[in-house]
């Protein structure tokens, strides 16, 4: 449980609970979320557009409606964040970029429209990288967001402040987006929890796009009885989103059962062991949380999955050239208002052939139904209900990344993006810098009820969810900016 002294580090289930009994102020706890950003935020850059004045009016108001019929549901009140590729009618969405830094959308994008009917609280919207992609960079609209755990580490990214945001109490959610782990990497790197919902569970509508066939939105929060509900308040079919699928949406917070009892667990063990090996500690820190899935009463055995470099060099033929598709016109008129990072990356999409992109896109087809027949049970095999696999290392610090650094390591998340499999990030210890192991659980398609099962059962075993950032020393603390990369 969260020190209720501390309605920053409440969850929003908690939070709720406490305002829907009267026992907690929708004013309290937003006022006290505003206070912890004048506190930190001048180190963390979380925010890139604040919002005070309207989460003040919208405690205001939901304090009042509350007292007069009660919460509308369990966000009723409570803080929340979006990343600033959503469109907010009305406050500026700049994308990170000098393309959009005056930009002020007429209307709100889906997501946050549901969120706003559903009574929660905008504090504003969060760092990201530019668009969504280009790295850490000092030369866009404003500087990269920081980690609560260690203000000179990197938060990860693209969902980087609304991961250090949440870490650090300054609101008890957030909405982000995963075009090769974007959700999750933030969530592992500052201790949250981050989901990658299915692609097409969650309606794209108003969201700046980065790869067509890859993006996903998706909820990050404190833990997986957070995500739930937000997932719960967020999915659904929207005609106008094409992408968007027609699969009813379940009751995830019902799910959530506290136990693994019947599930059976993958592990595809040749992608640690040769593949992509991670740390002895982070390795030991992995086969403790399949210990943990073990004592819930789940079983986990060894699983073959295609080379996650063919995983990933698919993800990044087919990103590469959908970003470039979207980004063209203004990398050819306007290529000055580009970070360098973003801008270097976008020229390597117009380097690739049609027929690059087409034998990609074959590529995927072929890893996605090979990873869904391991989830079947095809070939003679035993049915998953999940894979388990690492999310990433320990956070680093933060720096700007060289242009060629996203073809150099590959990457444990984007496998997911390339088969549309939800998939989820949790905190699973620290390592001895303090700095947060995550692991990473992913399920068939439109099964996020038994992956936030799995990941919830977790939590409550471990302690894991007891431990938060020292914001009384992130307030003192000052930190100076590394050199931007030369464009």
């Amino acid at each position: 449980m969260a020190d209720v002294n501390d309605p920053t580090f409440l969850t929003l289930a908690e939070a709720g609970r406490m305002i829907a009994a009267r026992t907690l102020s929708p004013v309290e706890l937003t006022d006290a979320c505003l206070a912890r950003m004048e506190a930190v935020d001048g180190v963390l850059n979380s925010f890139i557009t604040p919002t005070p004045d309207l989460a003040r009016r919208q405690a205001r108001e939901a304090e009042a409606e509350i007292l007069r019929g009660g919460p509308r549901g369990p966000l009723h009140g409570i803080p929340y964040s979006l990343k600033d590729i959503y469109e907010t009618a009305g406050i500026r969405t700049t994308g990170q970029s000098r393309l959009l830094a005056d930009n002020v959308p007429g209307q709100d994008c889906a997501a946050q429209a549901a969120l706003a009917a559903a009574g929660g609280v905008l504090m504003g919207k969060t760092t990201t990288w530019e668009f969504a992609h280009g790295g850490p960079s000092w030369d866009v609209v404003a500087p990269p967001a920081r980690n609560p755990w260690n203000a000179e580490r990197s938060p990860a990214g693209s969902s980087s402040g609304s991961g250090a945001a949440i870490a650090a109490g300054m609101c008890l959610a957030s909405m982000g987006s995963d075009t090769g782990g974007s959700i999750r990497l933030p969530a592992a790197a500052c201790g949250i929890a981050g989901i990658k919902p299915t692609y097409g569970r969650l309606s794209r509508r108003g969201i700046l796009p980065n790869s067509f066939s890859h993006d996903h939105a998706g909820p990050m929060a404190w833990n997986c009885e957070d995500l739930a509900i937000l997932l719960g308040l967020t999915a659904g079919h929207d005609p106008l989103d094409p992408a968007c699928a027609d699969v009813p949406v379940p009751d995830y917070r019902a799910a959530l059962s506290g136990d693994a009892k019947g599930l059976v667990v993958g592990v595809p063990w040749r992608w640690l062991d040769e593949e992509a090996p991670i740390s002895a500690a982070y390795r030991l820190a992995f086969e403790a949380s399949l210990d943990v899935l073990r004592d819930l009463g789940a079983t986990v055995r060894g699983v073959e999955l295609p080379p996650i470099l063919e995983y990933n060099d698919s993800k990044r033929v087919i990103a590469m050239a959908e970003l470039f598709s979207i980004h063209e016109q203004d990398l050819r008129t306007r290529p000055d208002l580009f970070g360098a990072s973003l801008r270097f990356r976008i020229m390597c999409g117009s380097l690739l052939r049609a027929e690059d992109y087409v034998q990609a896109m074959r590529m995927r087809a072929r890893l996605a139904a090979a990873t869904q027949a391991v989830f079947a049970g095809a070939a003679g095999g035993r049915p998953v209900h999940l894979l388990a696999v690492p999310c990433a290392e320990p956070a680093g610090v933060l720096a700007a990344t060289r242009p060629e650094w996203m073809f150099e390591a590959p990457s444990y998340t984007a496998p997911f993006n390339v088969t549309g499999n939800p998939a989820l990030s949790i905190c699973s210890g620290f390592d001895a810098d303090g700095m947060p192991f995550s692991l990473q659980l992913a399920g068939r398609l439109f099964d996020e009820a038994t992956v936030l099962r799995a990941g919830d059962a977790y939590e409550r075993a471990t302690a894991w969810r007891n431990r938060r950032p020292d914001v009384a020393a992130l307030a003192r603390r000052t930190v100076a900016a590394p050199e931007p990369v030369a464009a």
